[in-house]
């Protein structure tokens, strides 16, 4: 089942066909996590998600409010019984027609809900090893920090991953500076500064990379600054971790020979969860 166009129904492949989306990535989307029936940093998924619809031009309905889209995504989950913990993704595209240029600039959207097993956030222990991807590169530009449908280069990443035995990839941009991973962004630790590259170096605007930098300024005597990442900064790192809204912190524990620690991140995830808690 999806909600499509606010009405839950079994999925139809036929319906993708002439789907903008599926013919010339013309989409954006938003994937939130769901705790105990509540969407996690409701407002910060939302707000992006109409950000995202204006960069490409799409036609915004009167409708599509944040109370809106929180009772569509409720509602499926609430019928797909997954309102304890789940992953949704909210796909907004234009409507079939035309070709490079649309007919006209309307939009449909569907929901997708899915099971996943954690819901609170906790730290994977187990090695997480990364290298660059090199075979292409994130543009700055301000279509490279929204979430669109064209994730090709990210797609041919994870694929060079896996077959050296990797389990994640860093994205490079057109300067040959680090900019994010494959599912999010990179933060670096070396002493007591945290750093994580500005989001006019390319990277995604994440949201759970806002809630870090805000929790991390709580942390005493940690400077947390917002600074360009090179490929030689990684090598002297004390610490590496990606942050997601569904894992929340994927700590790296070995770039090439370099190992790492996972203070930080272990910390961040206690402050993290308190956070949901009292929230």
């Amino acid at each position: 089942m999806v909600n499509f166009n606010g009405k839950i129904v079994s999925l139809d492949a036929g319906l993708m066909f002439q789907n903008r989306a599926f013919l010339y990535g013309d989409a954006v989307f938003e994937t939130v996590k769901i705790i105990n029936a509540k969407i996690l940093f409701l407002e910060d998924h939302y707000f992006r998600l109409m950000s995202s619809m204006r960069v490409v031009r799409m036609e915004i309905p009167m409708n599509f409010t944040m109370e809106y889209f929180e009772e569509q995504i409720l509602d499926l989950a609430k019928a797909k019984n997954l309102e304890n913990s789940s992953r949704v993704r909210i796909t907004v595209y234009r409507n079939e027609g035309g070709y490079y240029l649309p007919n006209e600039n309307s939009v449909s959207f569907s929901i997708n809900a899915e099971l996943i097993e954690n819901s609170f956030y906790s730290i994977n222990e187990n090695e997480y090893k990364v290298d660059l991807y090199t075979d292409f590169y994130v543009t700055r530009q301000l279509l490279s920090s929204i979430k669109t449908t064209n994730k090709i280069l990210n797609v041919t990443a994870s694929i060079f991953a896996n077959e050296n035995g990797l389990d994640n990839c860093l994205l490079l941009n057109d300067s040959k500076n680090v900019v994010e991973a494959l599912q999010g962004n990179i933060f670096m630790l070396k002493g007591n500064i945290l750093s994580t590259p500005p989001v006019s170096e390319g990277c995604l605007n994440g949201v759970m990379r806002k809630q870090l930098l805000v929790l991390a300024k709580q942390i005493e005597n940690l400077v947390v600054v917002e600074e360009i990442i090179s490929p030689f900064d990684l090598q002297k790192a004390d610490e590496l971790f990606i942050t997601n809204v569904i894992k929340g912190i994927q700590p790296i524990t070995k770039y090439r020979k370099k190992e790492f620690s996972t203070d930080l991140a272990k910390v961040l995830i206690e402050k993290l969860n308190q956070f949901i808690s009292n929230n």
